[in-house]
């Protein structure tokens, strides 16, 4: 090989080996993402820190010292100017839509001017479509520098006055990671002066009175639909009354909307329309969408631009310019390269309700955006997630084309669908596969509201829209399981759908709950909990009841609270979830401290026992002693009540000495008014001392009698004593020659549970009563029933053998009369009941009398005590 030239370069292994000794070979490792951690944030609530856990499950407790918040300042103008800037809708992408003037509505802009300069509140009412929003914005124009917080625009769309009363205070007050309590807010509300302009008010009568209380500094003005709850009749406001256009001011709002003048026909369509409308506004800025749409249809390019020929010497292609083009061939100018199609104007019908007819002249992606509108119940997701929701990079212009046409109206800081739009839509088969496109919302917002780089605060903002998506959900898999209709197909989809349904709830909640929209906070709780029960899942159902407890806690309703943390700790217990359900007791023990139940404990009084933790009465030592109560027996007295005897205090002992119990606990007398017509507390405690009594007297009975038994079954078996090796002065070698002291003899007759003669003995053996008295005769043979009584027996303790030791006192020795060796008798002896036995020969010292043992004495006793008569073998000899 070549060493200048090495052939295996070509195969591009020629430096392989060095590239790896250089680390050039070595694929870098690809780096493993960290976990998203969970966004944990800290808010103080009325003197409550609460800790938001997107995991666990939200914690509360006294706020620490230290950590109590910084006290509200007011904002500055330029902090008060980015308020305002994110209060309002975005400004849609794509062409501008043209700028309408404000007709006919001088006078009512002049009165509320001076109704707000005057320090009064003022409320607006009107048909959808009369122009509220429009007449608000150029009043709120004029009170700009009116008051000296400015003026502060606020949404009453699906909004309480409390909810209201806290956006009021977060756009003029700077409280970060702050919601203060309700008596808080009212005492910083109150020294708020600002206009406010609530746009879409939903209620009236006594809550809108409470608005107004809470804000006496303030001046409001409301925009009301007709619907809406009128105020009470002595609330200091001035009601308006909005109505339409007139004929000439709907002509010129139509040419305003068209860009151009009308003709003769255009203008007899319009006055059919002002006629049919009632000159509402909105109907007429549909129409001008309309009319530009037609001009638009109408401009064809010249024969020879279809062949691609330069636009700049053939005509716009743009479709804006085009319909400039057709307005400008309108006014007289003619354009030799543009031809003029005859489009017809569309009919009164179409004119009265044109959202169908302009949707069909828009690009595909505002369909698409209208579609995903109608699945939300009219709600309208941001520009930035149109994108991602219908497929096209360029989606975000589709806003554009549905503001100009007239089809969205603004509301707060986004947009829906304007009034009457989704029902026209919905009458023309817009609701297909709406649930698909709901699931399909709710997916994307389940990964955008859980994602670490969205804040509280823009979540909060597209509340409405993720809750509509939320509410389709979760009403759709309900309406189907009601219905119970379907295939297995669309019973997997339901599941599905219930499913992302919990999931969009677990990640939306901590997000609403963070950026201080609780209102929001608690609609998706309850439609999460809703989504888990009909999925079946326990663990997500107890942490929804516990967010609940937490929210009802922060808003004061503890009786709410407590009944949510104890659902919730009952379900985690059963799933055995530690740690939610440690975080569900502290929640819950912050409830009873709120509500006064953990007050110092008072001191156990003589007559009341002290019981140990677990519930047991400490009955112990003379209390266990004592002689049972009748029903007249002496209680302690109930408060208000009769006063009794007193019984005597009774110590207080260990229940069980064993445990290390954490502290008494103790029973308490009721109150006289809920015991009425029930026994005291001491009588039952009583009862429950003479029920223990019984028990432990059965008990030592029970003891006796197995002592009874088992003694009997000793004292009761095979009497034949043992022979040993080896022969004493007790016993004798046998006739047959055989001196191993073994017994292989059969049994005779003479044996227990037999009749024939018994052997004579010879030996020398105690009494059945112990005694000392040897026996000095045998017995004859010729007897049927082997009676003796002074038999040895190894139970008794006799000294019949040498293995087994006697428990009495001996008789001393004598020699044996007989070769034979002793038999047992064959019933066991008992004791006697004589004390003393002199012996016949007095040449033999006599030992001491004594006294049945105490290993024989429970014998006789036991078998009194089963009630058996004195049998023949009971008798001393």
């Amino acid at each position: 090989m070549d060493p200048i030239n090495r052939g295996s370069e070509e195969y591009g292994h020629d430096t392989e080996g060095d590239e790896t000794r250089q680390g050039r070979g070595v694929p870098a490792p690809v780096p493993v993402p960290a976990p998203a951690r969970a966004r944990v944030v800290q808010l103080v609530s009325g003197g409550l820190l609460l800790t938001v856990n997107p995991v666990d499950g939200s914690e509360i407790e006294p706020c620490p010292p230290g950590r109590e918040p910084a006290t509200p300042r007011p904002r500055t103008a330029e902090e008060r100017a980015e308020a305002a800037r994110a209060a309002a809708p975005p400004v849609p992408a794509g062409p501008a839509a043209p700028a309408l003037p404000l007709l006919e509505r001088r006078e009512q802009r002049e009165q509320l001017t001076a109704t707000i300069t005057r320090g009064r509140s003022a409320r607006l009412t009107g048909p959808a479509g009369s122009g509220r929003t429009a007449l608000l914005d150029a009043v709120a124009a004029d009170c700009a520098e009116l008051a000296p917080d400015g003026v502060v625009r606020l949404s009453g769309h699906h909004r309480t006055p409390t909810e209201l009363l806290h956006e009021l205070f977060g756009a003029v007050r700077h409280a970060p990671d702050q919601r203060p309590d309700r008596d808080t807010l009212l005492d910083l509300v109150r020294d708020i002066g600002a206009v406010v302009v609530v746009d879409d008010l939903e209620f009236g009568g006594a809550a809108l009175d409470e608005l107004l209380d809470a804000a006496p500094e303030c001046a409001f003005l409301f925009a009301a639909g007709p619907d809406a709850p009128a105020p009470t009749a002595d609330a200091p406001i001035e009601e308006l009354h909005l109505d339409g256009l007139g004929r000439g001011a709907a002509l010129k709002l139509l040419e305003s909307a068209t860009g151009r003048t009308l003709t003769d026909d255009e203008a007899n369509w319009a006055g059919d329309l002002w006629f049919e409308s009632e000159g509402l506004p909105l109907r007429f800025v549909q129409a001008g969408a309309l009319l530009r749409q037609r001009d638009r249809l109408r401009v064809t390019p010249a024969e020879f631009d279809a062949f691609g020929a330069l636009e700049e010497a053939f005509g716009p292609t743009d479709p804006e310019a085009a319909a400039a083009v057709a307005a400008a061939a309108f006014d007289g100018i003619d354009d030799p390269d543009v031809e003029l199609r005859e489009i017809p104007l569309p009919s009164l019908g179409e004119g009265a309700a044109p959202a169908a007819l302009l949707a069909s002249r828009l690009s595909r992606s505002a369909q698409a955006t209208l579609r995903f509108a109608v699945a939300l119940g009219g709600e309208l997701p941001h520009q930035a997630h149109l994108p991602a929701l219908v497929g096209d990079t360029h989606a975000d212009a589709a806003l554009g084309e549905l503001v100009a046409c007239g089809l969205l109206s603004p509301v707060g800081p986004r947009y829906r669908l304007a009034a009457g739009v989704l029902t026209q839509l919905l009458a023309h088969g817009y609701e297909h596969g709406a649930a698909d496109r709901a699931h399909t919302v709710a997916q994307h917002y389940a990964w955008w509201a859980a994602h670490p780089s969205v804040t509280p605060d823009r979540a909060a903002a597209e509340s409405d829209a993720l809750l509509a998506a939320l509410t389709a959900l979760v009403s759709g898999t309900a309406s189907g399981a009601a219905t119970g209709t379907g295939t297995g197909s669309d019973a997997a989809d339901d599941a599905e759908r219930r499913a992302t349904a919990v999931l969009l709830a677990r990640a939306a909640a901590p997000a609403f709950a963070a950026g201080l929209h609780w209102g929001a906070w608690e609609r998706a709780l309850r439609a999460g909990l809703e989504a888990a029960r009909h999925t079946g899942d326990v663990a997500e159902e107890a942490y929804f009841h516990h967010e609940l407890g937490v929210l009802a806690i922060l808003a004061g309703n503890l009786e709410r609270a407590r009944a949510e943390l104890e659902a919730s700790i009952g379900m985690r217990g059963v799933l055995a979830d530690k740690r939610g359900t440690v975080a569900g007791r502290r929640a819950l023990a912050l409830v009873a401290d709120l509500a006064g139940e953990h007050g110092t404990p008072a001191e156990p009084r003589a007559e009341e026992p002290v019981s140990p933790p677990r519930g047991v009465p400490a009955l112990r030592g003379p209390a266990a002693t004592r002689p049972a109560l009748g029903p007249a027996a002496a209680t302690a007295p109930l408060p208000g009540g009769p006063v009794r005897a007193k019984p005597a205090p009774m110590p207080a002992f260990p229940a069980f000495p064993d445990f290390a119990d954490e502290g008494p606990t103790l029973l308490t007398r009721p109150d006289a008014a809920e015991d009425a017509g029930r026994p005291g507390l001491k009588g039952g405690l009583l009862a429950g001392a003479r029920r223990n009594l019984v028990a432990v007297g059965a008990g030592a009975l029970l003891v006796a009698v197995l002592g009874t038994v088992v003694t009997l079954g000793i004292t009761s078996g095979d009497d034949e004593v043992p022979v040993t090796n080896s022969v004493t002065t007790e016993t004798t070698a046998p006739d047959d020659g055989t001196a191993d002291g073994s017994d292989d003899e059969p049994p005779t007759d003479g044996e227990p549970g037999e009749t024939g003669t018994p052997t004579a003995s010879g030996s020398p053996s105690p009494s059945g009563s112990g005694s000392a008295s040897p026996s000095d005769s045998a017995s004859p043979g010729s007897s049927d029933s082997a009676s003796p009584s002074d038999s040895p027996t190894a139970t008794t303790g006799s000294p019949s053998t040498g293995t087994t030791p006697p428990t009495g006192r001996p008789t001393p020795p004598r020699p044996s009369t007989t070769s034979s060796s002793p038999k047992p008798s064959s019933s066991t002896p008992k004791p006697s009941t004589s004390t003393t036995t002199t012996p016949p020969d007095t040449s033999t010292p006599t030992p001491s009398t004594s006294t049945p043992t105490g290993s024989e004495a429970p014998v006789g006793i036991a078998s009194s005590a089963l009630g058996g008569g004195p049998s023949a073998t009971d008798t001393p000899a």
